[in-house]
């Protein structure tokens, strides 16, 4: 009976130290994970950050190209596009110089979408887009668009306007007078 008591408390001792090692080796991996994800998140934190921007740009690009092509529908819902993306960026995610400047433009920003978003009016939609392209230069010069942005001048309307493509595309012209302009400026 002693020998059987043994013999059961070494069989649950063993059971303990297999269960322990498998717990333990378990959880080693499952920190091993929970720091991968961690650097993991910082880099999805940051990459929110840079996308969070990068929407606002995408939808003012898209803005953009509707106006060269002066099709002011297109140009509405892509203004619609740009007041979400304009919504939602959390300030709270933002660099401290994106944020100082995000404060102080965002309302404006806001607007300007907005206002080309109810107008069908393709030469009032311009006339918002001017606007809109003289904040959002402010707020892409402090944010360090990873691709080139060129800052771009039209003579004829002394106005400014952000672009992907180093060539001159008008949005205030459109086809009337396409290459109206000249870079002034590598973002």
């Amino acid at each position: 009976m002693y020998s059987l008591k043994k013999i059961m408390t070494a069989i649950l001792l063993l059971v303990s130290i297999l269960s322990f090692s498998a717990n333990f080796l378990n959880s080693a991996s499952t920190a091993s994970k929970i720091s991968n994800s961690t650097s993991n998140n910082i880099m999805i934190s940051d990459s929110l950050e840079n996308n969070q921007l990068r929407n606002v740009y995408d939808s003012y690009f898209l803005v953009n190209e509707s106006l060269v092509k002066t099709d002011s529908k297109s140009a509405s819902l892509n203004a619609e596009k740009l007041k979400t993306a304009i919504t939602a960026v959390k300030m709270e995610s933002l660099k401290m110089e994106e944020h100082t400047i995000w404060m102080k433009l965002s309302k404006a920003l806001l607007a300007d979408a907005e206002n080309i978003s109810n107008s069908q009016d393709i030469n009032k939609q311009r006339k918002f887009f001017k606007s809109l392209s003289k904040n959002l230069y402010d707020l892409i010069k402090v944010s360090k668009s990873s691709e080139p942005v060129y800052y771009q001048y039209c003579p004829m309307e002394d106005a400014n306007w952000l672009s992907r493509e180093k060539e001159i595309k008008n949005p205030y012209y459109g086809a009337k007078m396409m290459t109206c302009g000249k870079t002034i400026e590598t973002l």
